[in-house]
Order: C-alpha cells, then structure tokens, then sequence
C-alpha cells in the first residue's frame, strides 16, 4: 500500500465514508444514525464474504451430537436468524452477503448417509433466502465431503440449479489436507467449472486436543489455513488447477509472515519445485484471495498486504461471532489509501465473484 498499513488512527468510520463518496458511500451509517436503515437499493456494492448462517435443519441435525454438547450450543449460532443478519449489514452500510457454514464441525457426528441430505437443505435453505430479499445473500455452497463422489454432485446442482456464489470447504477433513490426492476429482472439476472456493479452518484433527477451546480457536484455526495453503502447493494443486479462485480466511492465518521462510528454507528441499511451481513459491500465494474477518488489525494487515496486492484481499466479518461494523471499523482504522480500501469493501469481491 502506498501509506504503511502498520499505520492506525482513532477507529472511527468517518475516513471509510469520506473514501468512498464517490462510490455511493453517502448511504453508509454510523451507530448513531438515524432510525430508518437505508434499502438495499442505495447501499454501495459493498460484500461480505465471510458470513455465516444456521439453518433450521442444520441446528436440529445438530442439536443433539457431541459437538453441540461439547460447545454448549453457542448462543451465536443457536440464535442467528436471517434478519438479524440483515439488521447487522444495514447497520455496517453492507449490501451483500456470501453466506457459508463451516458444515465439517456440525456433521462429523452423523452418519455418513446423513450428511449429504442436510448439506443439500441447508444449500436450498440459504438459496431461498437469496429470493426473498434480492441483493442481499449471495451462497458458497457447503460440500457433504469427505464425499468426492457426492461432493461432485452437490457442487454441480448448487452452481447449475441454485446458481451458488461458489462452494465452500474446510481446510482439513481428518488427516487430510486440501492438498491430499483424494480431492484431486473434485478441485479438477471445480478449475474446470472455474468455481470460486471459500476455505473456512475448522480445528485439525492431529492439535485440536492440545489447549482448551480458546487455543483451537485462536490458534489452530489460522493454522490450519497456512497448513491446507501450503499442502495445495506441495501437491501441485495451485499450478496444476489456477482456474479455482481460492478465498481463504482470516488473511490466510500466517502464511503472509511464513512466505519467506518457505521460500529460502523450504524450497531447497522440494526436489521437483519446478514441476509443482514453475512459476515460483510467492507466485502461487500471492494470486490466491485473503478475506479480513477478524483480521483487520495493524499488524496483520501490514503482513498481507505487504506480501500481496490489494487487489487480492476481500472484506469478510466472521459474524455473528463478530459484528459486521466491528470489522467495517477496523478496516477503517487503517491508513489505507482509498482505492485499496474500496477494492478491498467491494472492488475485489464485484470482480472475481458472480454477483446478482
């Protein structure tokens, strides 16, 4: 960026709405704006496409496996509703949302057979909700994986027949990174289709156990993203299939401040980097697409947006574990130049994603 992104003033949306006049921005509300929330129709093209949503079915699937139990059936996930959703994008001045459920952490629990039926409900549950209130959910359609197989048949009826946003995985399915040779099929027919892919971590299967909730959150969850990131590299998955447009969270954990390290220490011991890297390391990483849920601070942003250019970071809020103008007014607390910070609101998500 051509201000330093280390660089913070008081967080306050005043510069975000000055920035983005000229852009529509005069719609945007402040906590303290009036009552009346401004219609779809007159808020900017803003995006968010780091936004979750709990289907009736899905809760019930869930209410009664380990998990729920385990996590005491967290109030934000077990009070979301759709208009509460909207409420929040009103009131951050965002139009729309990509929704995405992290479906890993909700079916692990089930029987296999299950699972593919509440993927399909929740998938045509969010598609609904993109009807009734036109401009305002987009859908990065959960995949009944492991499953290749059904997998290949989800994403083809969520992209043909819902016309999803894209599809959504997580970084790692028991042992497997994304980079494991069983998810060839289907990243094959995803860079055929060149379908945008939205990675949400979940914690892994080999750390999960190692600190309490606190840690896998904090912790293992960014890096396991770094983790399935440089999997996809090492298979050669990122050169062999450069169609797939990969969202990752969080500002892909790590993998921004480990770029090097992974270049000057771990290149010479990849004895077939040409074949599975013709192009380089930072080549591979830095096309790939960063979202800011929950990561807008200072520091990590001056990490990312050092390494990669602005044209590959999106906005996301993680909500409704975050609020949606929580995050609008972390990004706004950076001394971002005003293209990057409107590429990163609306520019990028308006280019790279289908949009209606």
């Amino acid at each position: 960026p051509e201000e330093a992104a280390g660089s913070v003033r008081s967080p306050s949306r005043r510069g975000l709405l000055a920035s983005l006049a000229g852009a529509g921005a005069a719609t945007w509300l402040c906590p303290h704006a009036a009552a009346a929330r401004p219609v779809a129709a007159k808020l900017p093209r803003a995006v968010d496409v780091h936004h979750h949503f709990y289907p009736p079915s899905t809760l019930d699937a869930w209410a009664g496996t380990k998990a729920a139990l385990a996590e005491a059936m967290l109030p934000a996930i077990r009070d979301w509703t759709p208009q509460r959703s909207i409420e929040q994008l009103d009131r951050a001045g965002i139009r729309t949302a990509i929704l995405s459920t992290p479906a890993r952490g909700f079916f692990k629990d089930l029987e296999p057979e299950q699972v593919g039926s509440f993927v399909r409900r929740g998938n045509e549950y969010a598609t609904g909700l993109g009807r009734d209130h036109p401009g305002r959910f987009g859908l990065f359609a959960s995949l009944p994986l492991p499953d290749i197989e059904g997998s290949l048949h989800e994403a083809a009826y969520a992209l043909d027949v819902l016309r999803a946003t894209g599809v959504s995985m997580m970084t790692s399915y028991g042992d497997r990174l994304l980079g494991d040779p069983s998810f060839a099929p289907l990243l094959q027919e995803l860079n055929r289709r060149r379908a945008a892919v939205f990675v949400h971590p979940l914690s892994p299967a080999c750390c999960g156990n190692l600190l309490p909730l606190a840690g896998t959150v904090t912790l293992e969850f960014p890096f396991d993203t770094a983790r399935t990131i440089y999997s996809l590299l090492l298979s050669g998955a990122l050169a062999r299939w450069p169609d797939i447009r990969w969202i990752f969270s969080h500002a892909g954990g790590p993998i921004a401040i480990l770029a090097g390290r992974l270049r000057r220490t771990g290149a010479p011991l990849i004895k077939n980097l040409d074949e599975i890297a013709p192009k380089g390391i930072d080549h591979e990483l830095r096309r790939l697409f960063y979202d800011t849920a929950n990561s807008a601070f200072a520091p990590t942003m001056q990490a990312l947006l050092a390494y990669v250019p602005s044209s590959q970071v999106l906005f996301g809020s993680d909500y409704p574990f975050v609020d949606v103008s929580r995050n609008v007014e972390d990004l706004a607390a950076l001394r971002l130049p005003d293209a990057d910070r409107r590429a990163v609101l609306q520019g990028n998500a308006g280019r790279i994603l289908s949009l209606g």
